[in-house]
């Protein structure tokens, strides 16, 4: 790798609706910790990472409380009303301490399973790709397409098709710029490659690993913990 700082950004406004109950899914604790501190430790184990900012909802009173203490070089910014307008906040926020940044990787501040193996080859490749890359996986399921009526139209060839994960990571201008762009068309990219693409763009996708789950549902609690607890056997 070619010695390149990045700047990691975790979006972390959300109000998880589709979790259930009342403890946001980036608070709910794995392993005796926040998910969120899993996933901060995860992007910040890379010598290549040289900060990490973390973007909150302007009425989040937990974070300095829960998380804060034991990332105390953490920066925080207030995010938007979409996962599109928190990105921009955050870039907005790194050029702003660092106007000569030049790479940033997003990472789902509810994706606490991201090996350390993952992340060294999305940097190891992503930083000698001319468009970014993100974490991908090949999909391995038979896939239908659905009418109206929720019955099956076809079924889809699955064999280019890819579940994109995060990491993300793009030079930090060409995201601002292209993501700002979306916005102002009013469109909400729910990841960023899609804004990248939506300018022409072609990440490389990096084959990832099934086990970095992102948390939807209380249920998925049990298999991050599963996780982590053999990543930190084999690691």
């Amino acid at each position: 790798m070619s010695g390149q700082a990045v700047h990691a950004l975790i979006p972390a406004a959300g109000h998880s609706v589709r979790f259930g109950g009342t403890t946001l899914k980036q608070y709910a604790h794995v392993l005796g910790l926040p998910v969120i501190h899993h996933s901060i430790t995860a992007v910040t184990r890379h010598d290549a990472v040289v900060s990490v900012t973390v973007a909150l909802a302007s009425d989040d009173g937990i974070f300095d409380e829960l998380v804060r203490p034991a990332f105390p070089g953490a920066r925080t910014v207030t995010g938007g009303d979409s996962r599109a307008q928190t990105v921009m906040n955050g870039l907005h926020s790194i050029l702003a301490r660092d106007p000569q940044a030049e790479w940033v990787m997003v990472h789902d501040a509810a994706r606490p399973c991201l090996s350390f193996t993952d992340l060294s080859r999305l940097l190891e490749l992503g930083l000698h790709s001319p468009d970014g890359a993100i974490l991908a996986t090949p999909v391995s399921d038979t896939l239908k397409l659905a009418g109206e009526d929720e019955r099956i139209e076809a079924t889809i060839d699955r064999s280019r098709y890819w579940a994109a994960q995060t990491p993300q990571l793009f030079r930090i201008r060409e995201l601002a710029a292209n993501l700002d762009a979306a916005l102002s068309a009013g469109l909400k990219p729910t990841d960023d490659a899609a804004a990248m693409e939506r300018a022409g763009k072609h990440p490389l996708l990096v084959q990832g690993s099934s086990t970095n789950i992102k948390i939807t549902g209380s249920e998925d609690l049990a298999l991050a913990e599963f996780i982590l607890q053999r990543q930190s056997v084999r690691e």
